[in-house]
């Protein structure tokens, strides 16, 4: 008969036993207490936050139609709702609007995966040694201090106006934020925690999927809604210099040619789209959170 104490001690990287994954999962967040709640609450409380968070939209939309038709402010520096919609559905109906929000977020959502990826990558080895981040560190922090608008004239003359520019430029902005949150969350994982995954037999791997990334997973999340923010900043950088399609673009043409309805509503294009992407981040959060509670 097989001595269960001694298959705890030896384990292995890709089965780990169930005491280490509860025991490292009160680290990586505190979303099981939540869990414990009832469907029917989870779903009331769901429906409190959403109203709640559509309170100050709408009180602003309200505040906005009220200066724009009252005479406040006048017409050419704010256009009215209506007018903003009125843009909106010329543009659909010229087949404009669909194209610019169909590739901007194409870009973005490359971009991010690229960046976020790399930055995933290149995080965990400077978290992980000591001498990674010696060496790569400081050449990363230098990087890191460039604003957008110093990459543009490089990646044009590299690679020309087109979409691996742009692409590299998004990819360059989400990357930073990753990189930056995985590093320092990996070099303050509990080092109990680590002693533990060791006595199971756990190596560098193993250790790092089963122990050490649950540890972090909210700071991971965080650092993954930063670089979906970023994602978004650098595309506009991106398009406003150096395109012809796409919500940037729109903004720059709305600009020089005085349409301040188109130019109002790429800004909120701009806002609901980096919403909307950002829920996706909250769904792998729930997932991982899932996985790993």
């Amino acid at each position: 008969m097989p001595d269960r104490n001694n298959g705890a001690a030896e384990g292995s990287d890709t089965e780990p036993s169930a005491s280490l994954l509860q025991y490292t999962s009160s680290y990586g967040s505190s979303a099981a207490g939540a869990a414990l709640a009832t469907p029917r609450k989870r779903d009331r409380r769901r429906g409190i936050a959403v109203l709640v968070g559509a309170l100050l939209p709408i009180a602003l939309l309200i505040f906005w139609q009220v200066l724009s038709t009252s005479g406040a402010i006048p017409a050419y520096q704010l256009p009215t709702p209506t007018s903003v919609f009125l843009a909106a559905i010329d543009l659909a109906q010229r087949g404009l609007l669909f194209t610019d929000i169909a590739i901007s977020t194409q870009r973005v959502l490359l971009g991010f995966a690229f960046g976020a990826s790399a930055g995933l990558i290149v995080g965990a080895i400077i978290g992980l040694s000591r001498w990674a981040g010696l060496l790569i560190s400081p050449t990363l922090g230098a990087f890191r201090a460039v604003p957008s608008l110093a990459w543009v004239p490089l990646l044009i003359l590299y690679l020309g106006i087109n979409e691996d520019s742009k692409v590299l430029l998004i990819t360059i902005g989400a990357f930073f934020p990753v990189y930056t949150t995985v590093s320092g969350a990996l070099k303050h994982v509990d080092r109990q925690l680590v002693e533990v995954g060791r006595a199971y037999g756990l190596k560098r791997l193993g250790l790092l999927l089963t122990v050490q990334l649950p540890a972090i997973v909210p700071t991971v999340v965080s650092g993954l809604r930063l670089a979906l923010a970023q994602s978004w900043l650098f595309l506009v950088a991106a398009e406003l210099i150096a395109s012809s399609v796409g919500l940037g673009f729109l903004l720059k043409d709305s600009q020089d040619n005085g349409r301040l309805d188109r130019l109002f509503l790429a800004i909120i294009l701009l806002a609901v789209l980096g919403k909307l992407t950002d829920a996706i981040i909250g769904l792998l959060e729930k997932f991982l959170l899932k996985r790993w509670t």
